[in-house]
């Protein structure tokens, strides 16, 4: 399967990726940075997968979400008849389950089911026996039942069976997963299920307050950042999957279950945009306890209930989705300095504020503690946006970011705070003209990478963005020619130059574009006046969804496949943006 084949399902604790093949193909429980269960994904058939589809088929006719939910509905069209598999995870109210219903639309149709059960990322194969005619699977500390009237044989590590369904018919199968040192978990009734699962997205949908163009594209991109809400806590990751590469064969293969600062900062933004004050304020609670503390131990990431310690490890067994290895758990720019979340943060809380969001006394303590950091740290060089693995350095974005931050404490006093609002706006106005001398090329009309620098970089792409100087200003209209001369290629936009004279990220081989980047060309041709040519950009992006509306983090346009970890957070923040 490409990475576009796929489609994701979730319970707001966690995610599957099922293909146009039928297959189950990724599945962590049970939370989003838990091992997983099926990993071929990044490996093959040996490590894990559960497979249910139209015998002798092996890519479905079409599928498509339920409306305004969830619920994935793939239809399997054959000689003797059309049979529907109806995926979907139901709001956790005790043990994840994953169901899968087969449903008969006309005719009769032979289907086959084979699931391998694979524990620890696919390195561990569970003892697995028959109970009272249903499968239990345990290895450590996963246990795993496996419901069904259908009677799933064993071989060879692997169970499947062969059965057919007539037009009217329903057969379930109930994956339910608890820890191995817990009795046997209550069945569900996964019909049941399916119709509280349908009604519970719908009516969250139904809060939606966006009703502008585009309206299908943006609700299907709110539903994606909702089911990577992990909801316990109200952290938000990146993304549900680790390691799909940036490049086919390359090393850019990063794990995205963890909750950037950043990219949920800017989720923030967007659920607020669209009228979810509730899960805005979820983010907020989360955000709190997650930088409780000194504000120089703050991180640029966090796992899904705060935690602090991600460390970097590789996966050897696994072979890597199309060769591209190594697979990696955890992630090493959890300890990486980037000025840019300081400016982020207090740029989404004061959004919130001013979008109605309720004062607290809690929150401007923190800020007022991270502000004092800033002000003694917002010099240093540092990693920067793209949590580069090179040397540090003085990024132009970052900069901006800091002015950003500033310019929001200040102007906290039209909300009526108390601060040295002075002090910070003379820090502030002190910023913004050094950027402009040391990050600007005169010559090229251009602001710079960094300080010092020749090469572009697409987050320069903020600066009108966040009102660091106004969408006229000649040095912001130079900037966005040339991104668009230097850093579009096939109608995208790159991040920043890879080459080996610009070692800036510390890592061989290219990667795909940036899906981000487009969508912030996008806006900023509307903001400089180029409406057509953004309203030209922004839909070709939206061509780019796959059928179910996803998008990944990027798209390689000489392949024209997408790239990077699946479904991505900060592609879908900036399409409703």
């Amino acid at each position: 399967m490409r990475i576009e084949d796929y489609a994701m399902i979730g319970d707001t604790h966690s995610a599957a990726l099922v293909g146009m093949d039928g297959s189950v193909d990724w599945l962590c429980l049970p939370r989003f940075d838990s091992p997983s269960c099926f990993a071929r994904l990044l490996g093959d058939e040996h490590n894990g997968f559960w497979r249910l589809a139209a015998a002798g088929h092996d890519r479905a006719a079409r599928r498509a979400y339920v409306e305004d939910t969830l619920v994935l509905a793939t239809d399997w069209e054959t000689s003797t008849g059309t049979a529907r598999v109806v995926d979907f995870m139901p709001p956790r109210s005790g043990n994840p389950d994953l169901v899968r219903i087969v449903e008969g639309l006309s005719g009769t149709v032979e289907m086959t089911t084979e699931i391998r059960i694979r524990f620890d990322y696919g390195r561990i194969v569970p003892w697995a026996r028959r109970i009272g005619g249903h499968l239990h699977a345990i290895g450590g500390p996963d246990s795993v039942w496996v419901h069904s009237p259908i009677c799933l044989r064993g071989g060879d590590y692997r169970h499947e069976a062969t059965f057919t369904v007539a037009a009217g018919e329903r057969v379930p199968f109930v994956f339910t997963w608890h820890p191995s040192h817990r009795p046997q978990p209550e069945r569900i009734d996964p019909l049941r299920e399916l119709g509280l699962t349908v009604a519970v997205w719908r009516d969250w949908v139904s809060r939606c307050g966006y009703r502008g163009p585009w309206r299908d594209a943006v609700v299907r991109s709110l539903i994606t950042l909702k089911a990577l809400t992990y909801s316990p806590t109200g952290g938000i990751v990146a993304a549900p999957t680790t390691s799909l590469p940036e490049h086919l064969g390359g090393v850019r293969n990063w794990d995205y279950r963890y909750c950037w600062l950043r990219d949920a900062a800017m989720a923030l933004d967007a659920l607020l945009r669209c009228g979810y004050i509730e899960e805005a304020d979820a983010w907020r609670v989360w955000l709190l306890r997650a930088i409780a503390g000194r504000p120089e131990d703050h991180q640029i990431m966090y796992g899904v209930a705060g935690e602090r310690r991600l460390p970097e490890m590789t996966l050897d067994w696994l072979p890597g989705y199309e060769g591209s290895r190594p697979v990696r758990i955890g992630n090493g720019a959890a300890g990486q300095f980037q000025l840019d979340v300081y400016g982020q943060v207090v740029n989404a809380l004061y959004r919130a504020r001013k979008q109605g969001m309720a004062p607290d006394d809690y929150t401007w303590s923190l800020l007022l503690k991270g502000a004092v950091f800033l002000e003694h740290n917002w010099d240093r060089p540092d990693e920067g946006l793209w949590e580069v693995r090179g040397p540090r350095r003085h990024f132009v974005h970052s900069k901006v970011m800091a002015w950003l931050a500033f310019d929001r404490m200040t102007r906290a006093a039209e909300l009526g705070r108390t601060g040295p609002f002075d002090r910070w706006a003379a820090l502030r106005d002190r910023i913004h003209a050094e950027v402009c001398d040391k990050g600007y090329d005169p010559v090229r009309n251009t602001f710079t990478q960094s300080y010092g620098s020749r090469e572009l970089d697409a987050a320069l792409l903020q600066i009108p963005i966040v009102g660091f100087l106004p969408p006229d200003d000649p040095r912001v209209i130079g900037t966005v020619e040339a991104i668009e001369r230097e850093l579009m290629t096939d109608g995208f936009v790159l991040r920043y130059p890879l080459a080996e004279d610009n070692p800036v990220d510390g890592l061989p081989g290219r990667e795909g574009a940036f899906l981000a980047c487009s969508f912030w060309l996008a806006e900023a041709r509307a903001m400089i006046g180029r409406h057509n040519d953004a309203v030209e950009l922004f839909q070709h992006l939206i061509a780019l969804t796959n059928d179910v509306g996803l998008l990944a983090e990027e798209y390689d346009p000489t392949t024209d496949r997408q790239l990077g970890n699946f479904p991505q957070a900060f592609s879908h923040i900036h399409l409703i943006r």
